[in-house]
């Protein structure tokens, strides 16, 4: 089964969606499963994982409604307060819907040391006990802080979203790269070839601009632990769907079957327990 393991649906509100600013105008209106399904058809990808975007369990809510109605959304990585004391009794709610896979915060956006308060660690330690998964979303001045958070969490399942978003349109690559494999050495830790394009310059990016770091990535963490996403409709501001499966496609197309298979979606598959 080929999975799309990182997309996003929104009603488009500019309020709540400022991170969405002058230059992002491609991308400030709605997007809904009818939308995706058409690009998924195309590609001949069966199904997509739906990560949230705002931090609010009405977004959690609104993506497990779709999902609901959507059989091609086959789970949801939501939000819910990790640091919230009420935590345990939220966890217990969400699960009770087996379309509920995992959960995000968007960490990028916070402070150093973040992910390692009490707090939060208390929140991600609860994880495991309901079987979910935790989606990474950093920058990569914040990896060095991932890893230890992952070290703290030896059974827990992580997956690093967009690679931590290397700086991709300057061609950085070395201390990202070292992290990277550090991070790697955890085998609780899978890693999503996604959000690439974004990462380059917008306008003028070529495929093999992104061939040194998928091989960073392919290296650390091998075929098993590797899961296509598209980040659409985010990776509109640099490309269309189809650039975005193309780029993997592209990388990927001399690797034995059996590994295609394992990048494209039976990973997503096991990680997500879809």
């Amino acid at each position: 089964m080929k999975i799309d393991s990182h997309q996003h649906f929104w009603h488009f509100d500019p309020l709540r969606d400022k991170w969405i600013d002058s230059s992002m105008q491609k991308i400030a209106k709605d997007f809904l499963p009818k939308d995706l399904k058409p690009l998924l058809e195309k590609s001949e990808i069966d199904g997509c994982v739906a990560v949230q975007a705002d931090q609010s369990e009405i977004e959690t809510k609104f993506l497990l409604n779709l999902a609901k109605q959507n059989p091609f959304i086959k789970g949801v990585v939501g939000w819910i307060d990790l640091q919230a004391d009420d935590l345990s009794e939220r966890l217990d709610y969400f699960t009770k819907n087996p379309l509920f896979k995992g959960v995000r915060h968007v960490v990028q956006g916070e402070k150093k040391g973040f992910m390692l308060q009490n707090s939060f660690l208390r929140g991600i330690r609860q994880l495991k006990d309901f079987n979910l998964t935790y989606d990474i979303l950093i920058y990569p001045h914040q990896l060095e802080e991932a890893i230890v958070l992952v070290e703290k969490n030896p059974d827990q399942p992580f997956v690093l979203d967009h690679l931590a978003k290397p700086y991709i349109k300057d061609q950085k690559i070395d201390k990202w790269a070292s992290l990277i494999k550090q991070l790697a050495k955890h085998k609780n830790v899978y890693c999503k070839l996604s959000g690439m394009i974004t990462e380059a310059d917008w306008d003028h990016w070529l495929a093999r601009d992104f061939d040194n770091y998928l091989s960073v990535a392919l290296e650390a963490f091998g075929s098993n632990r590797l899961m296509f996403g598209s980040d659409w409709p985010v990776c509109l501001l640099a490309g269309s769907y189809q650039h975005v499966v193309q780029i993997i496609d592209l990388y990927i197309n001399k690797f034995k079957a059996s590994d295609q298979k394992k990048i494209m979606g039976e990973n997503a598959c096991n990680f997500y327990n879809l």
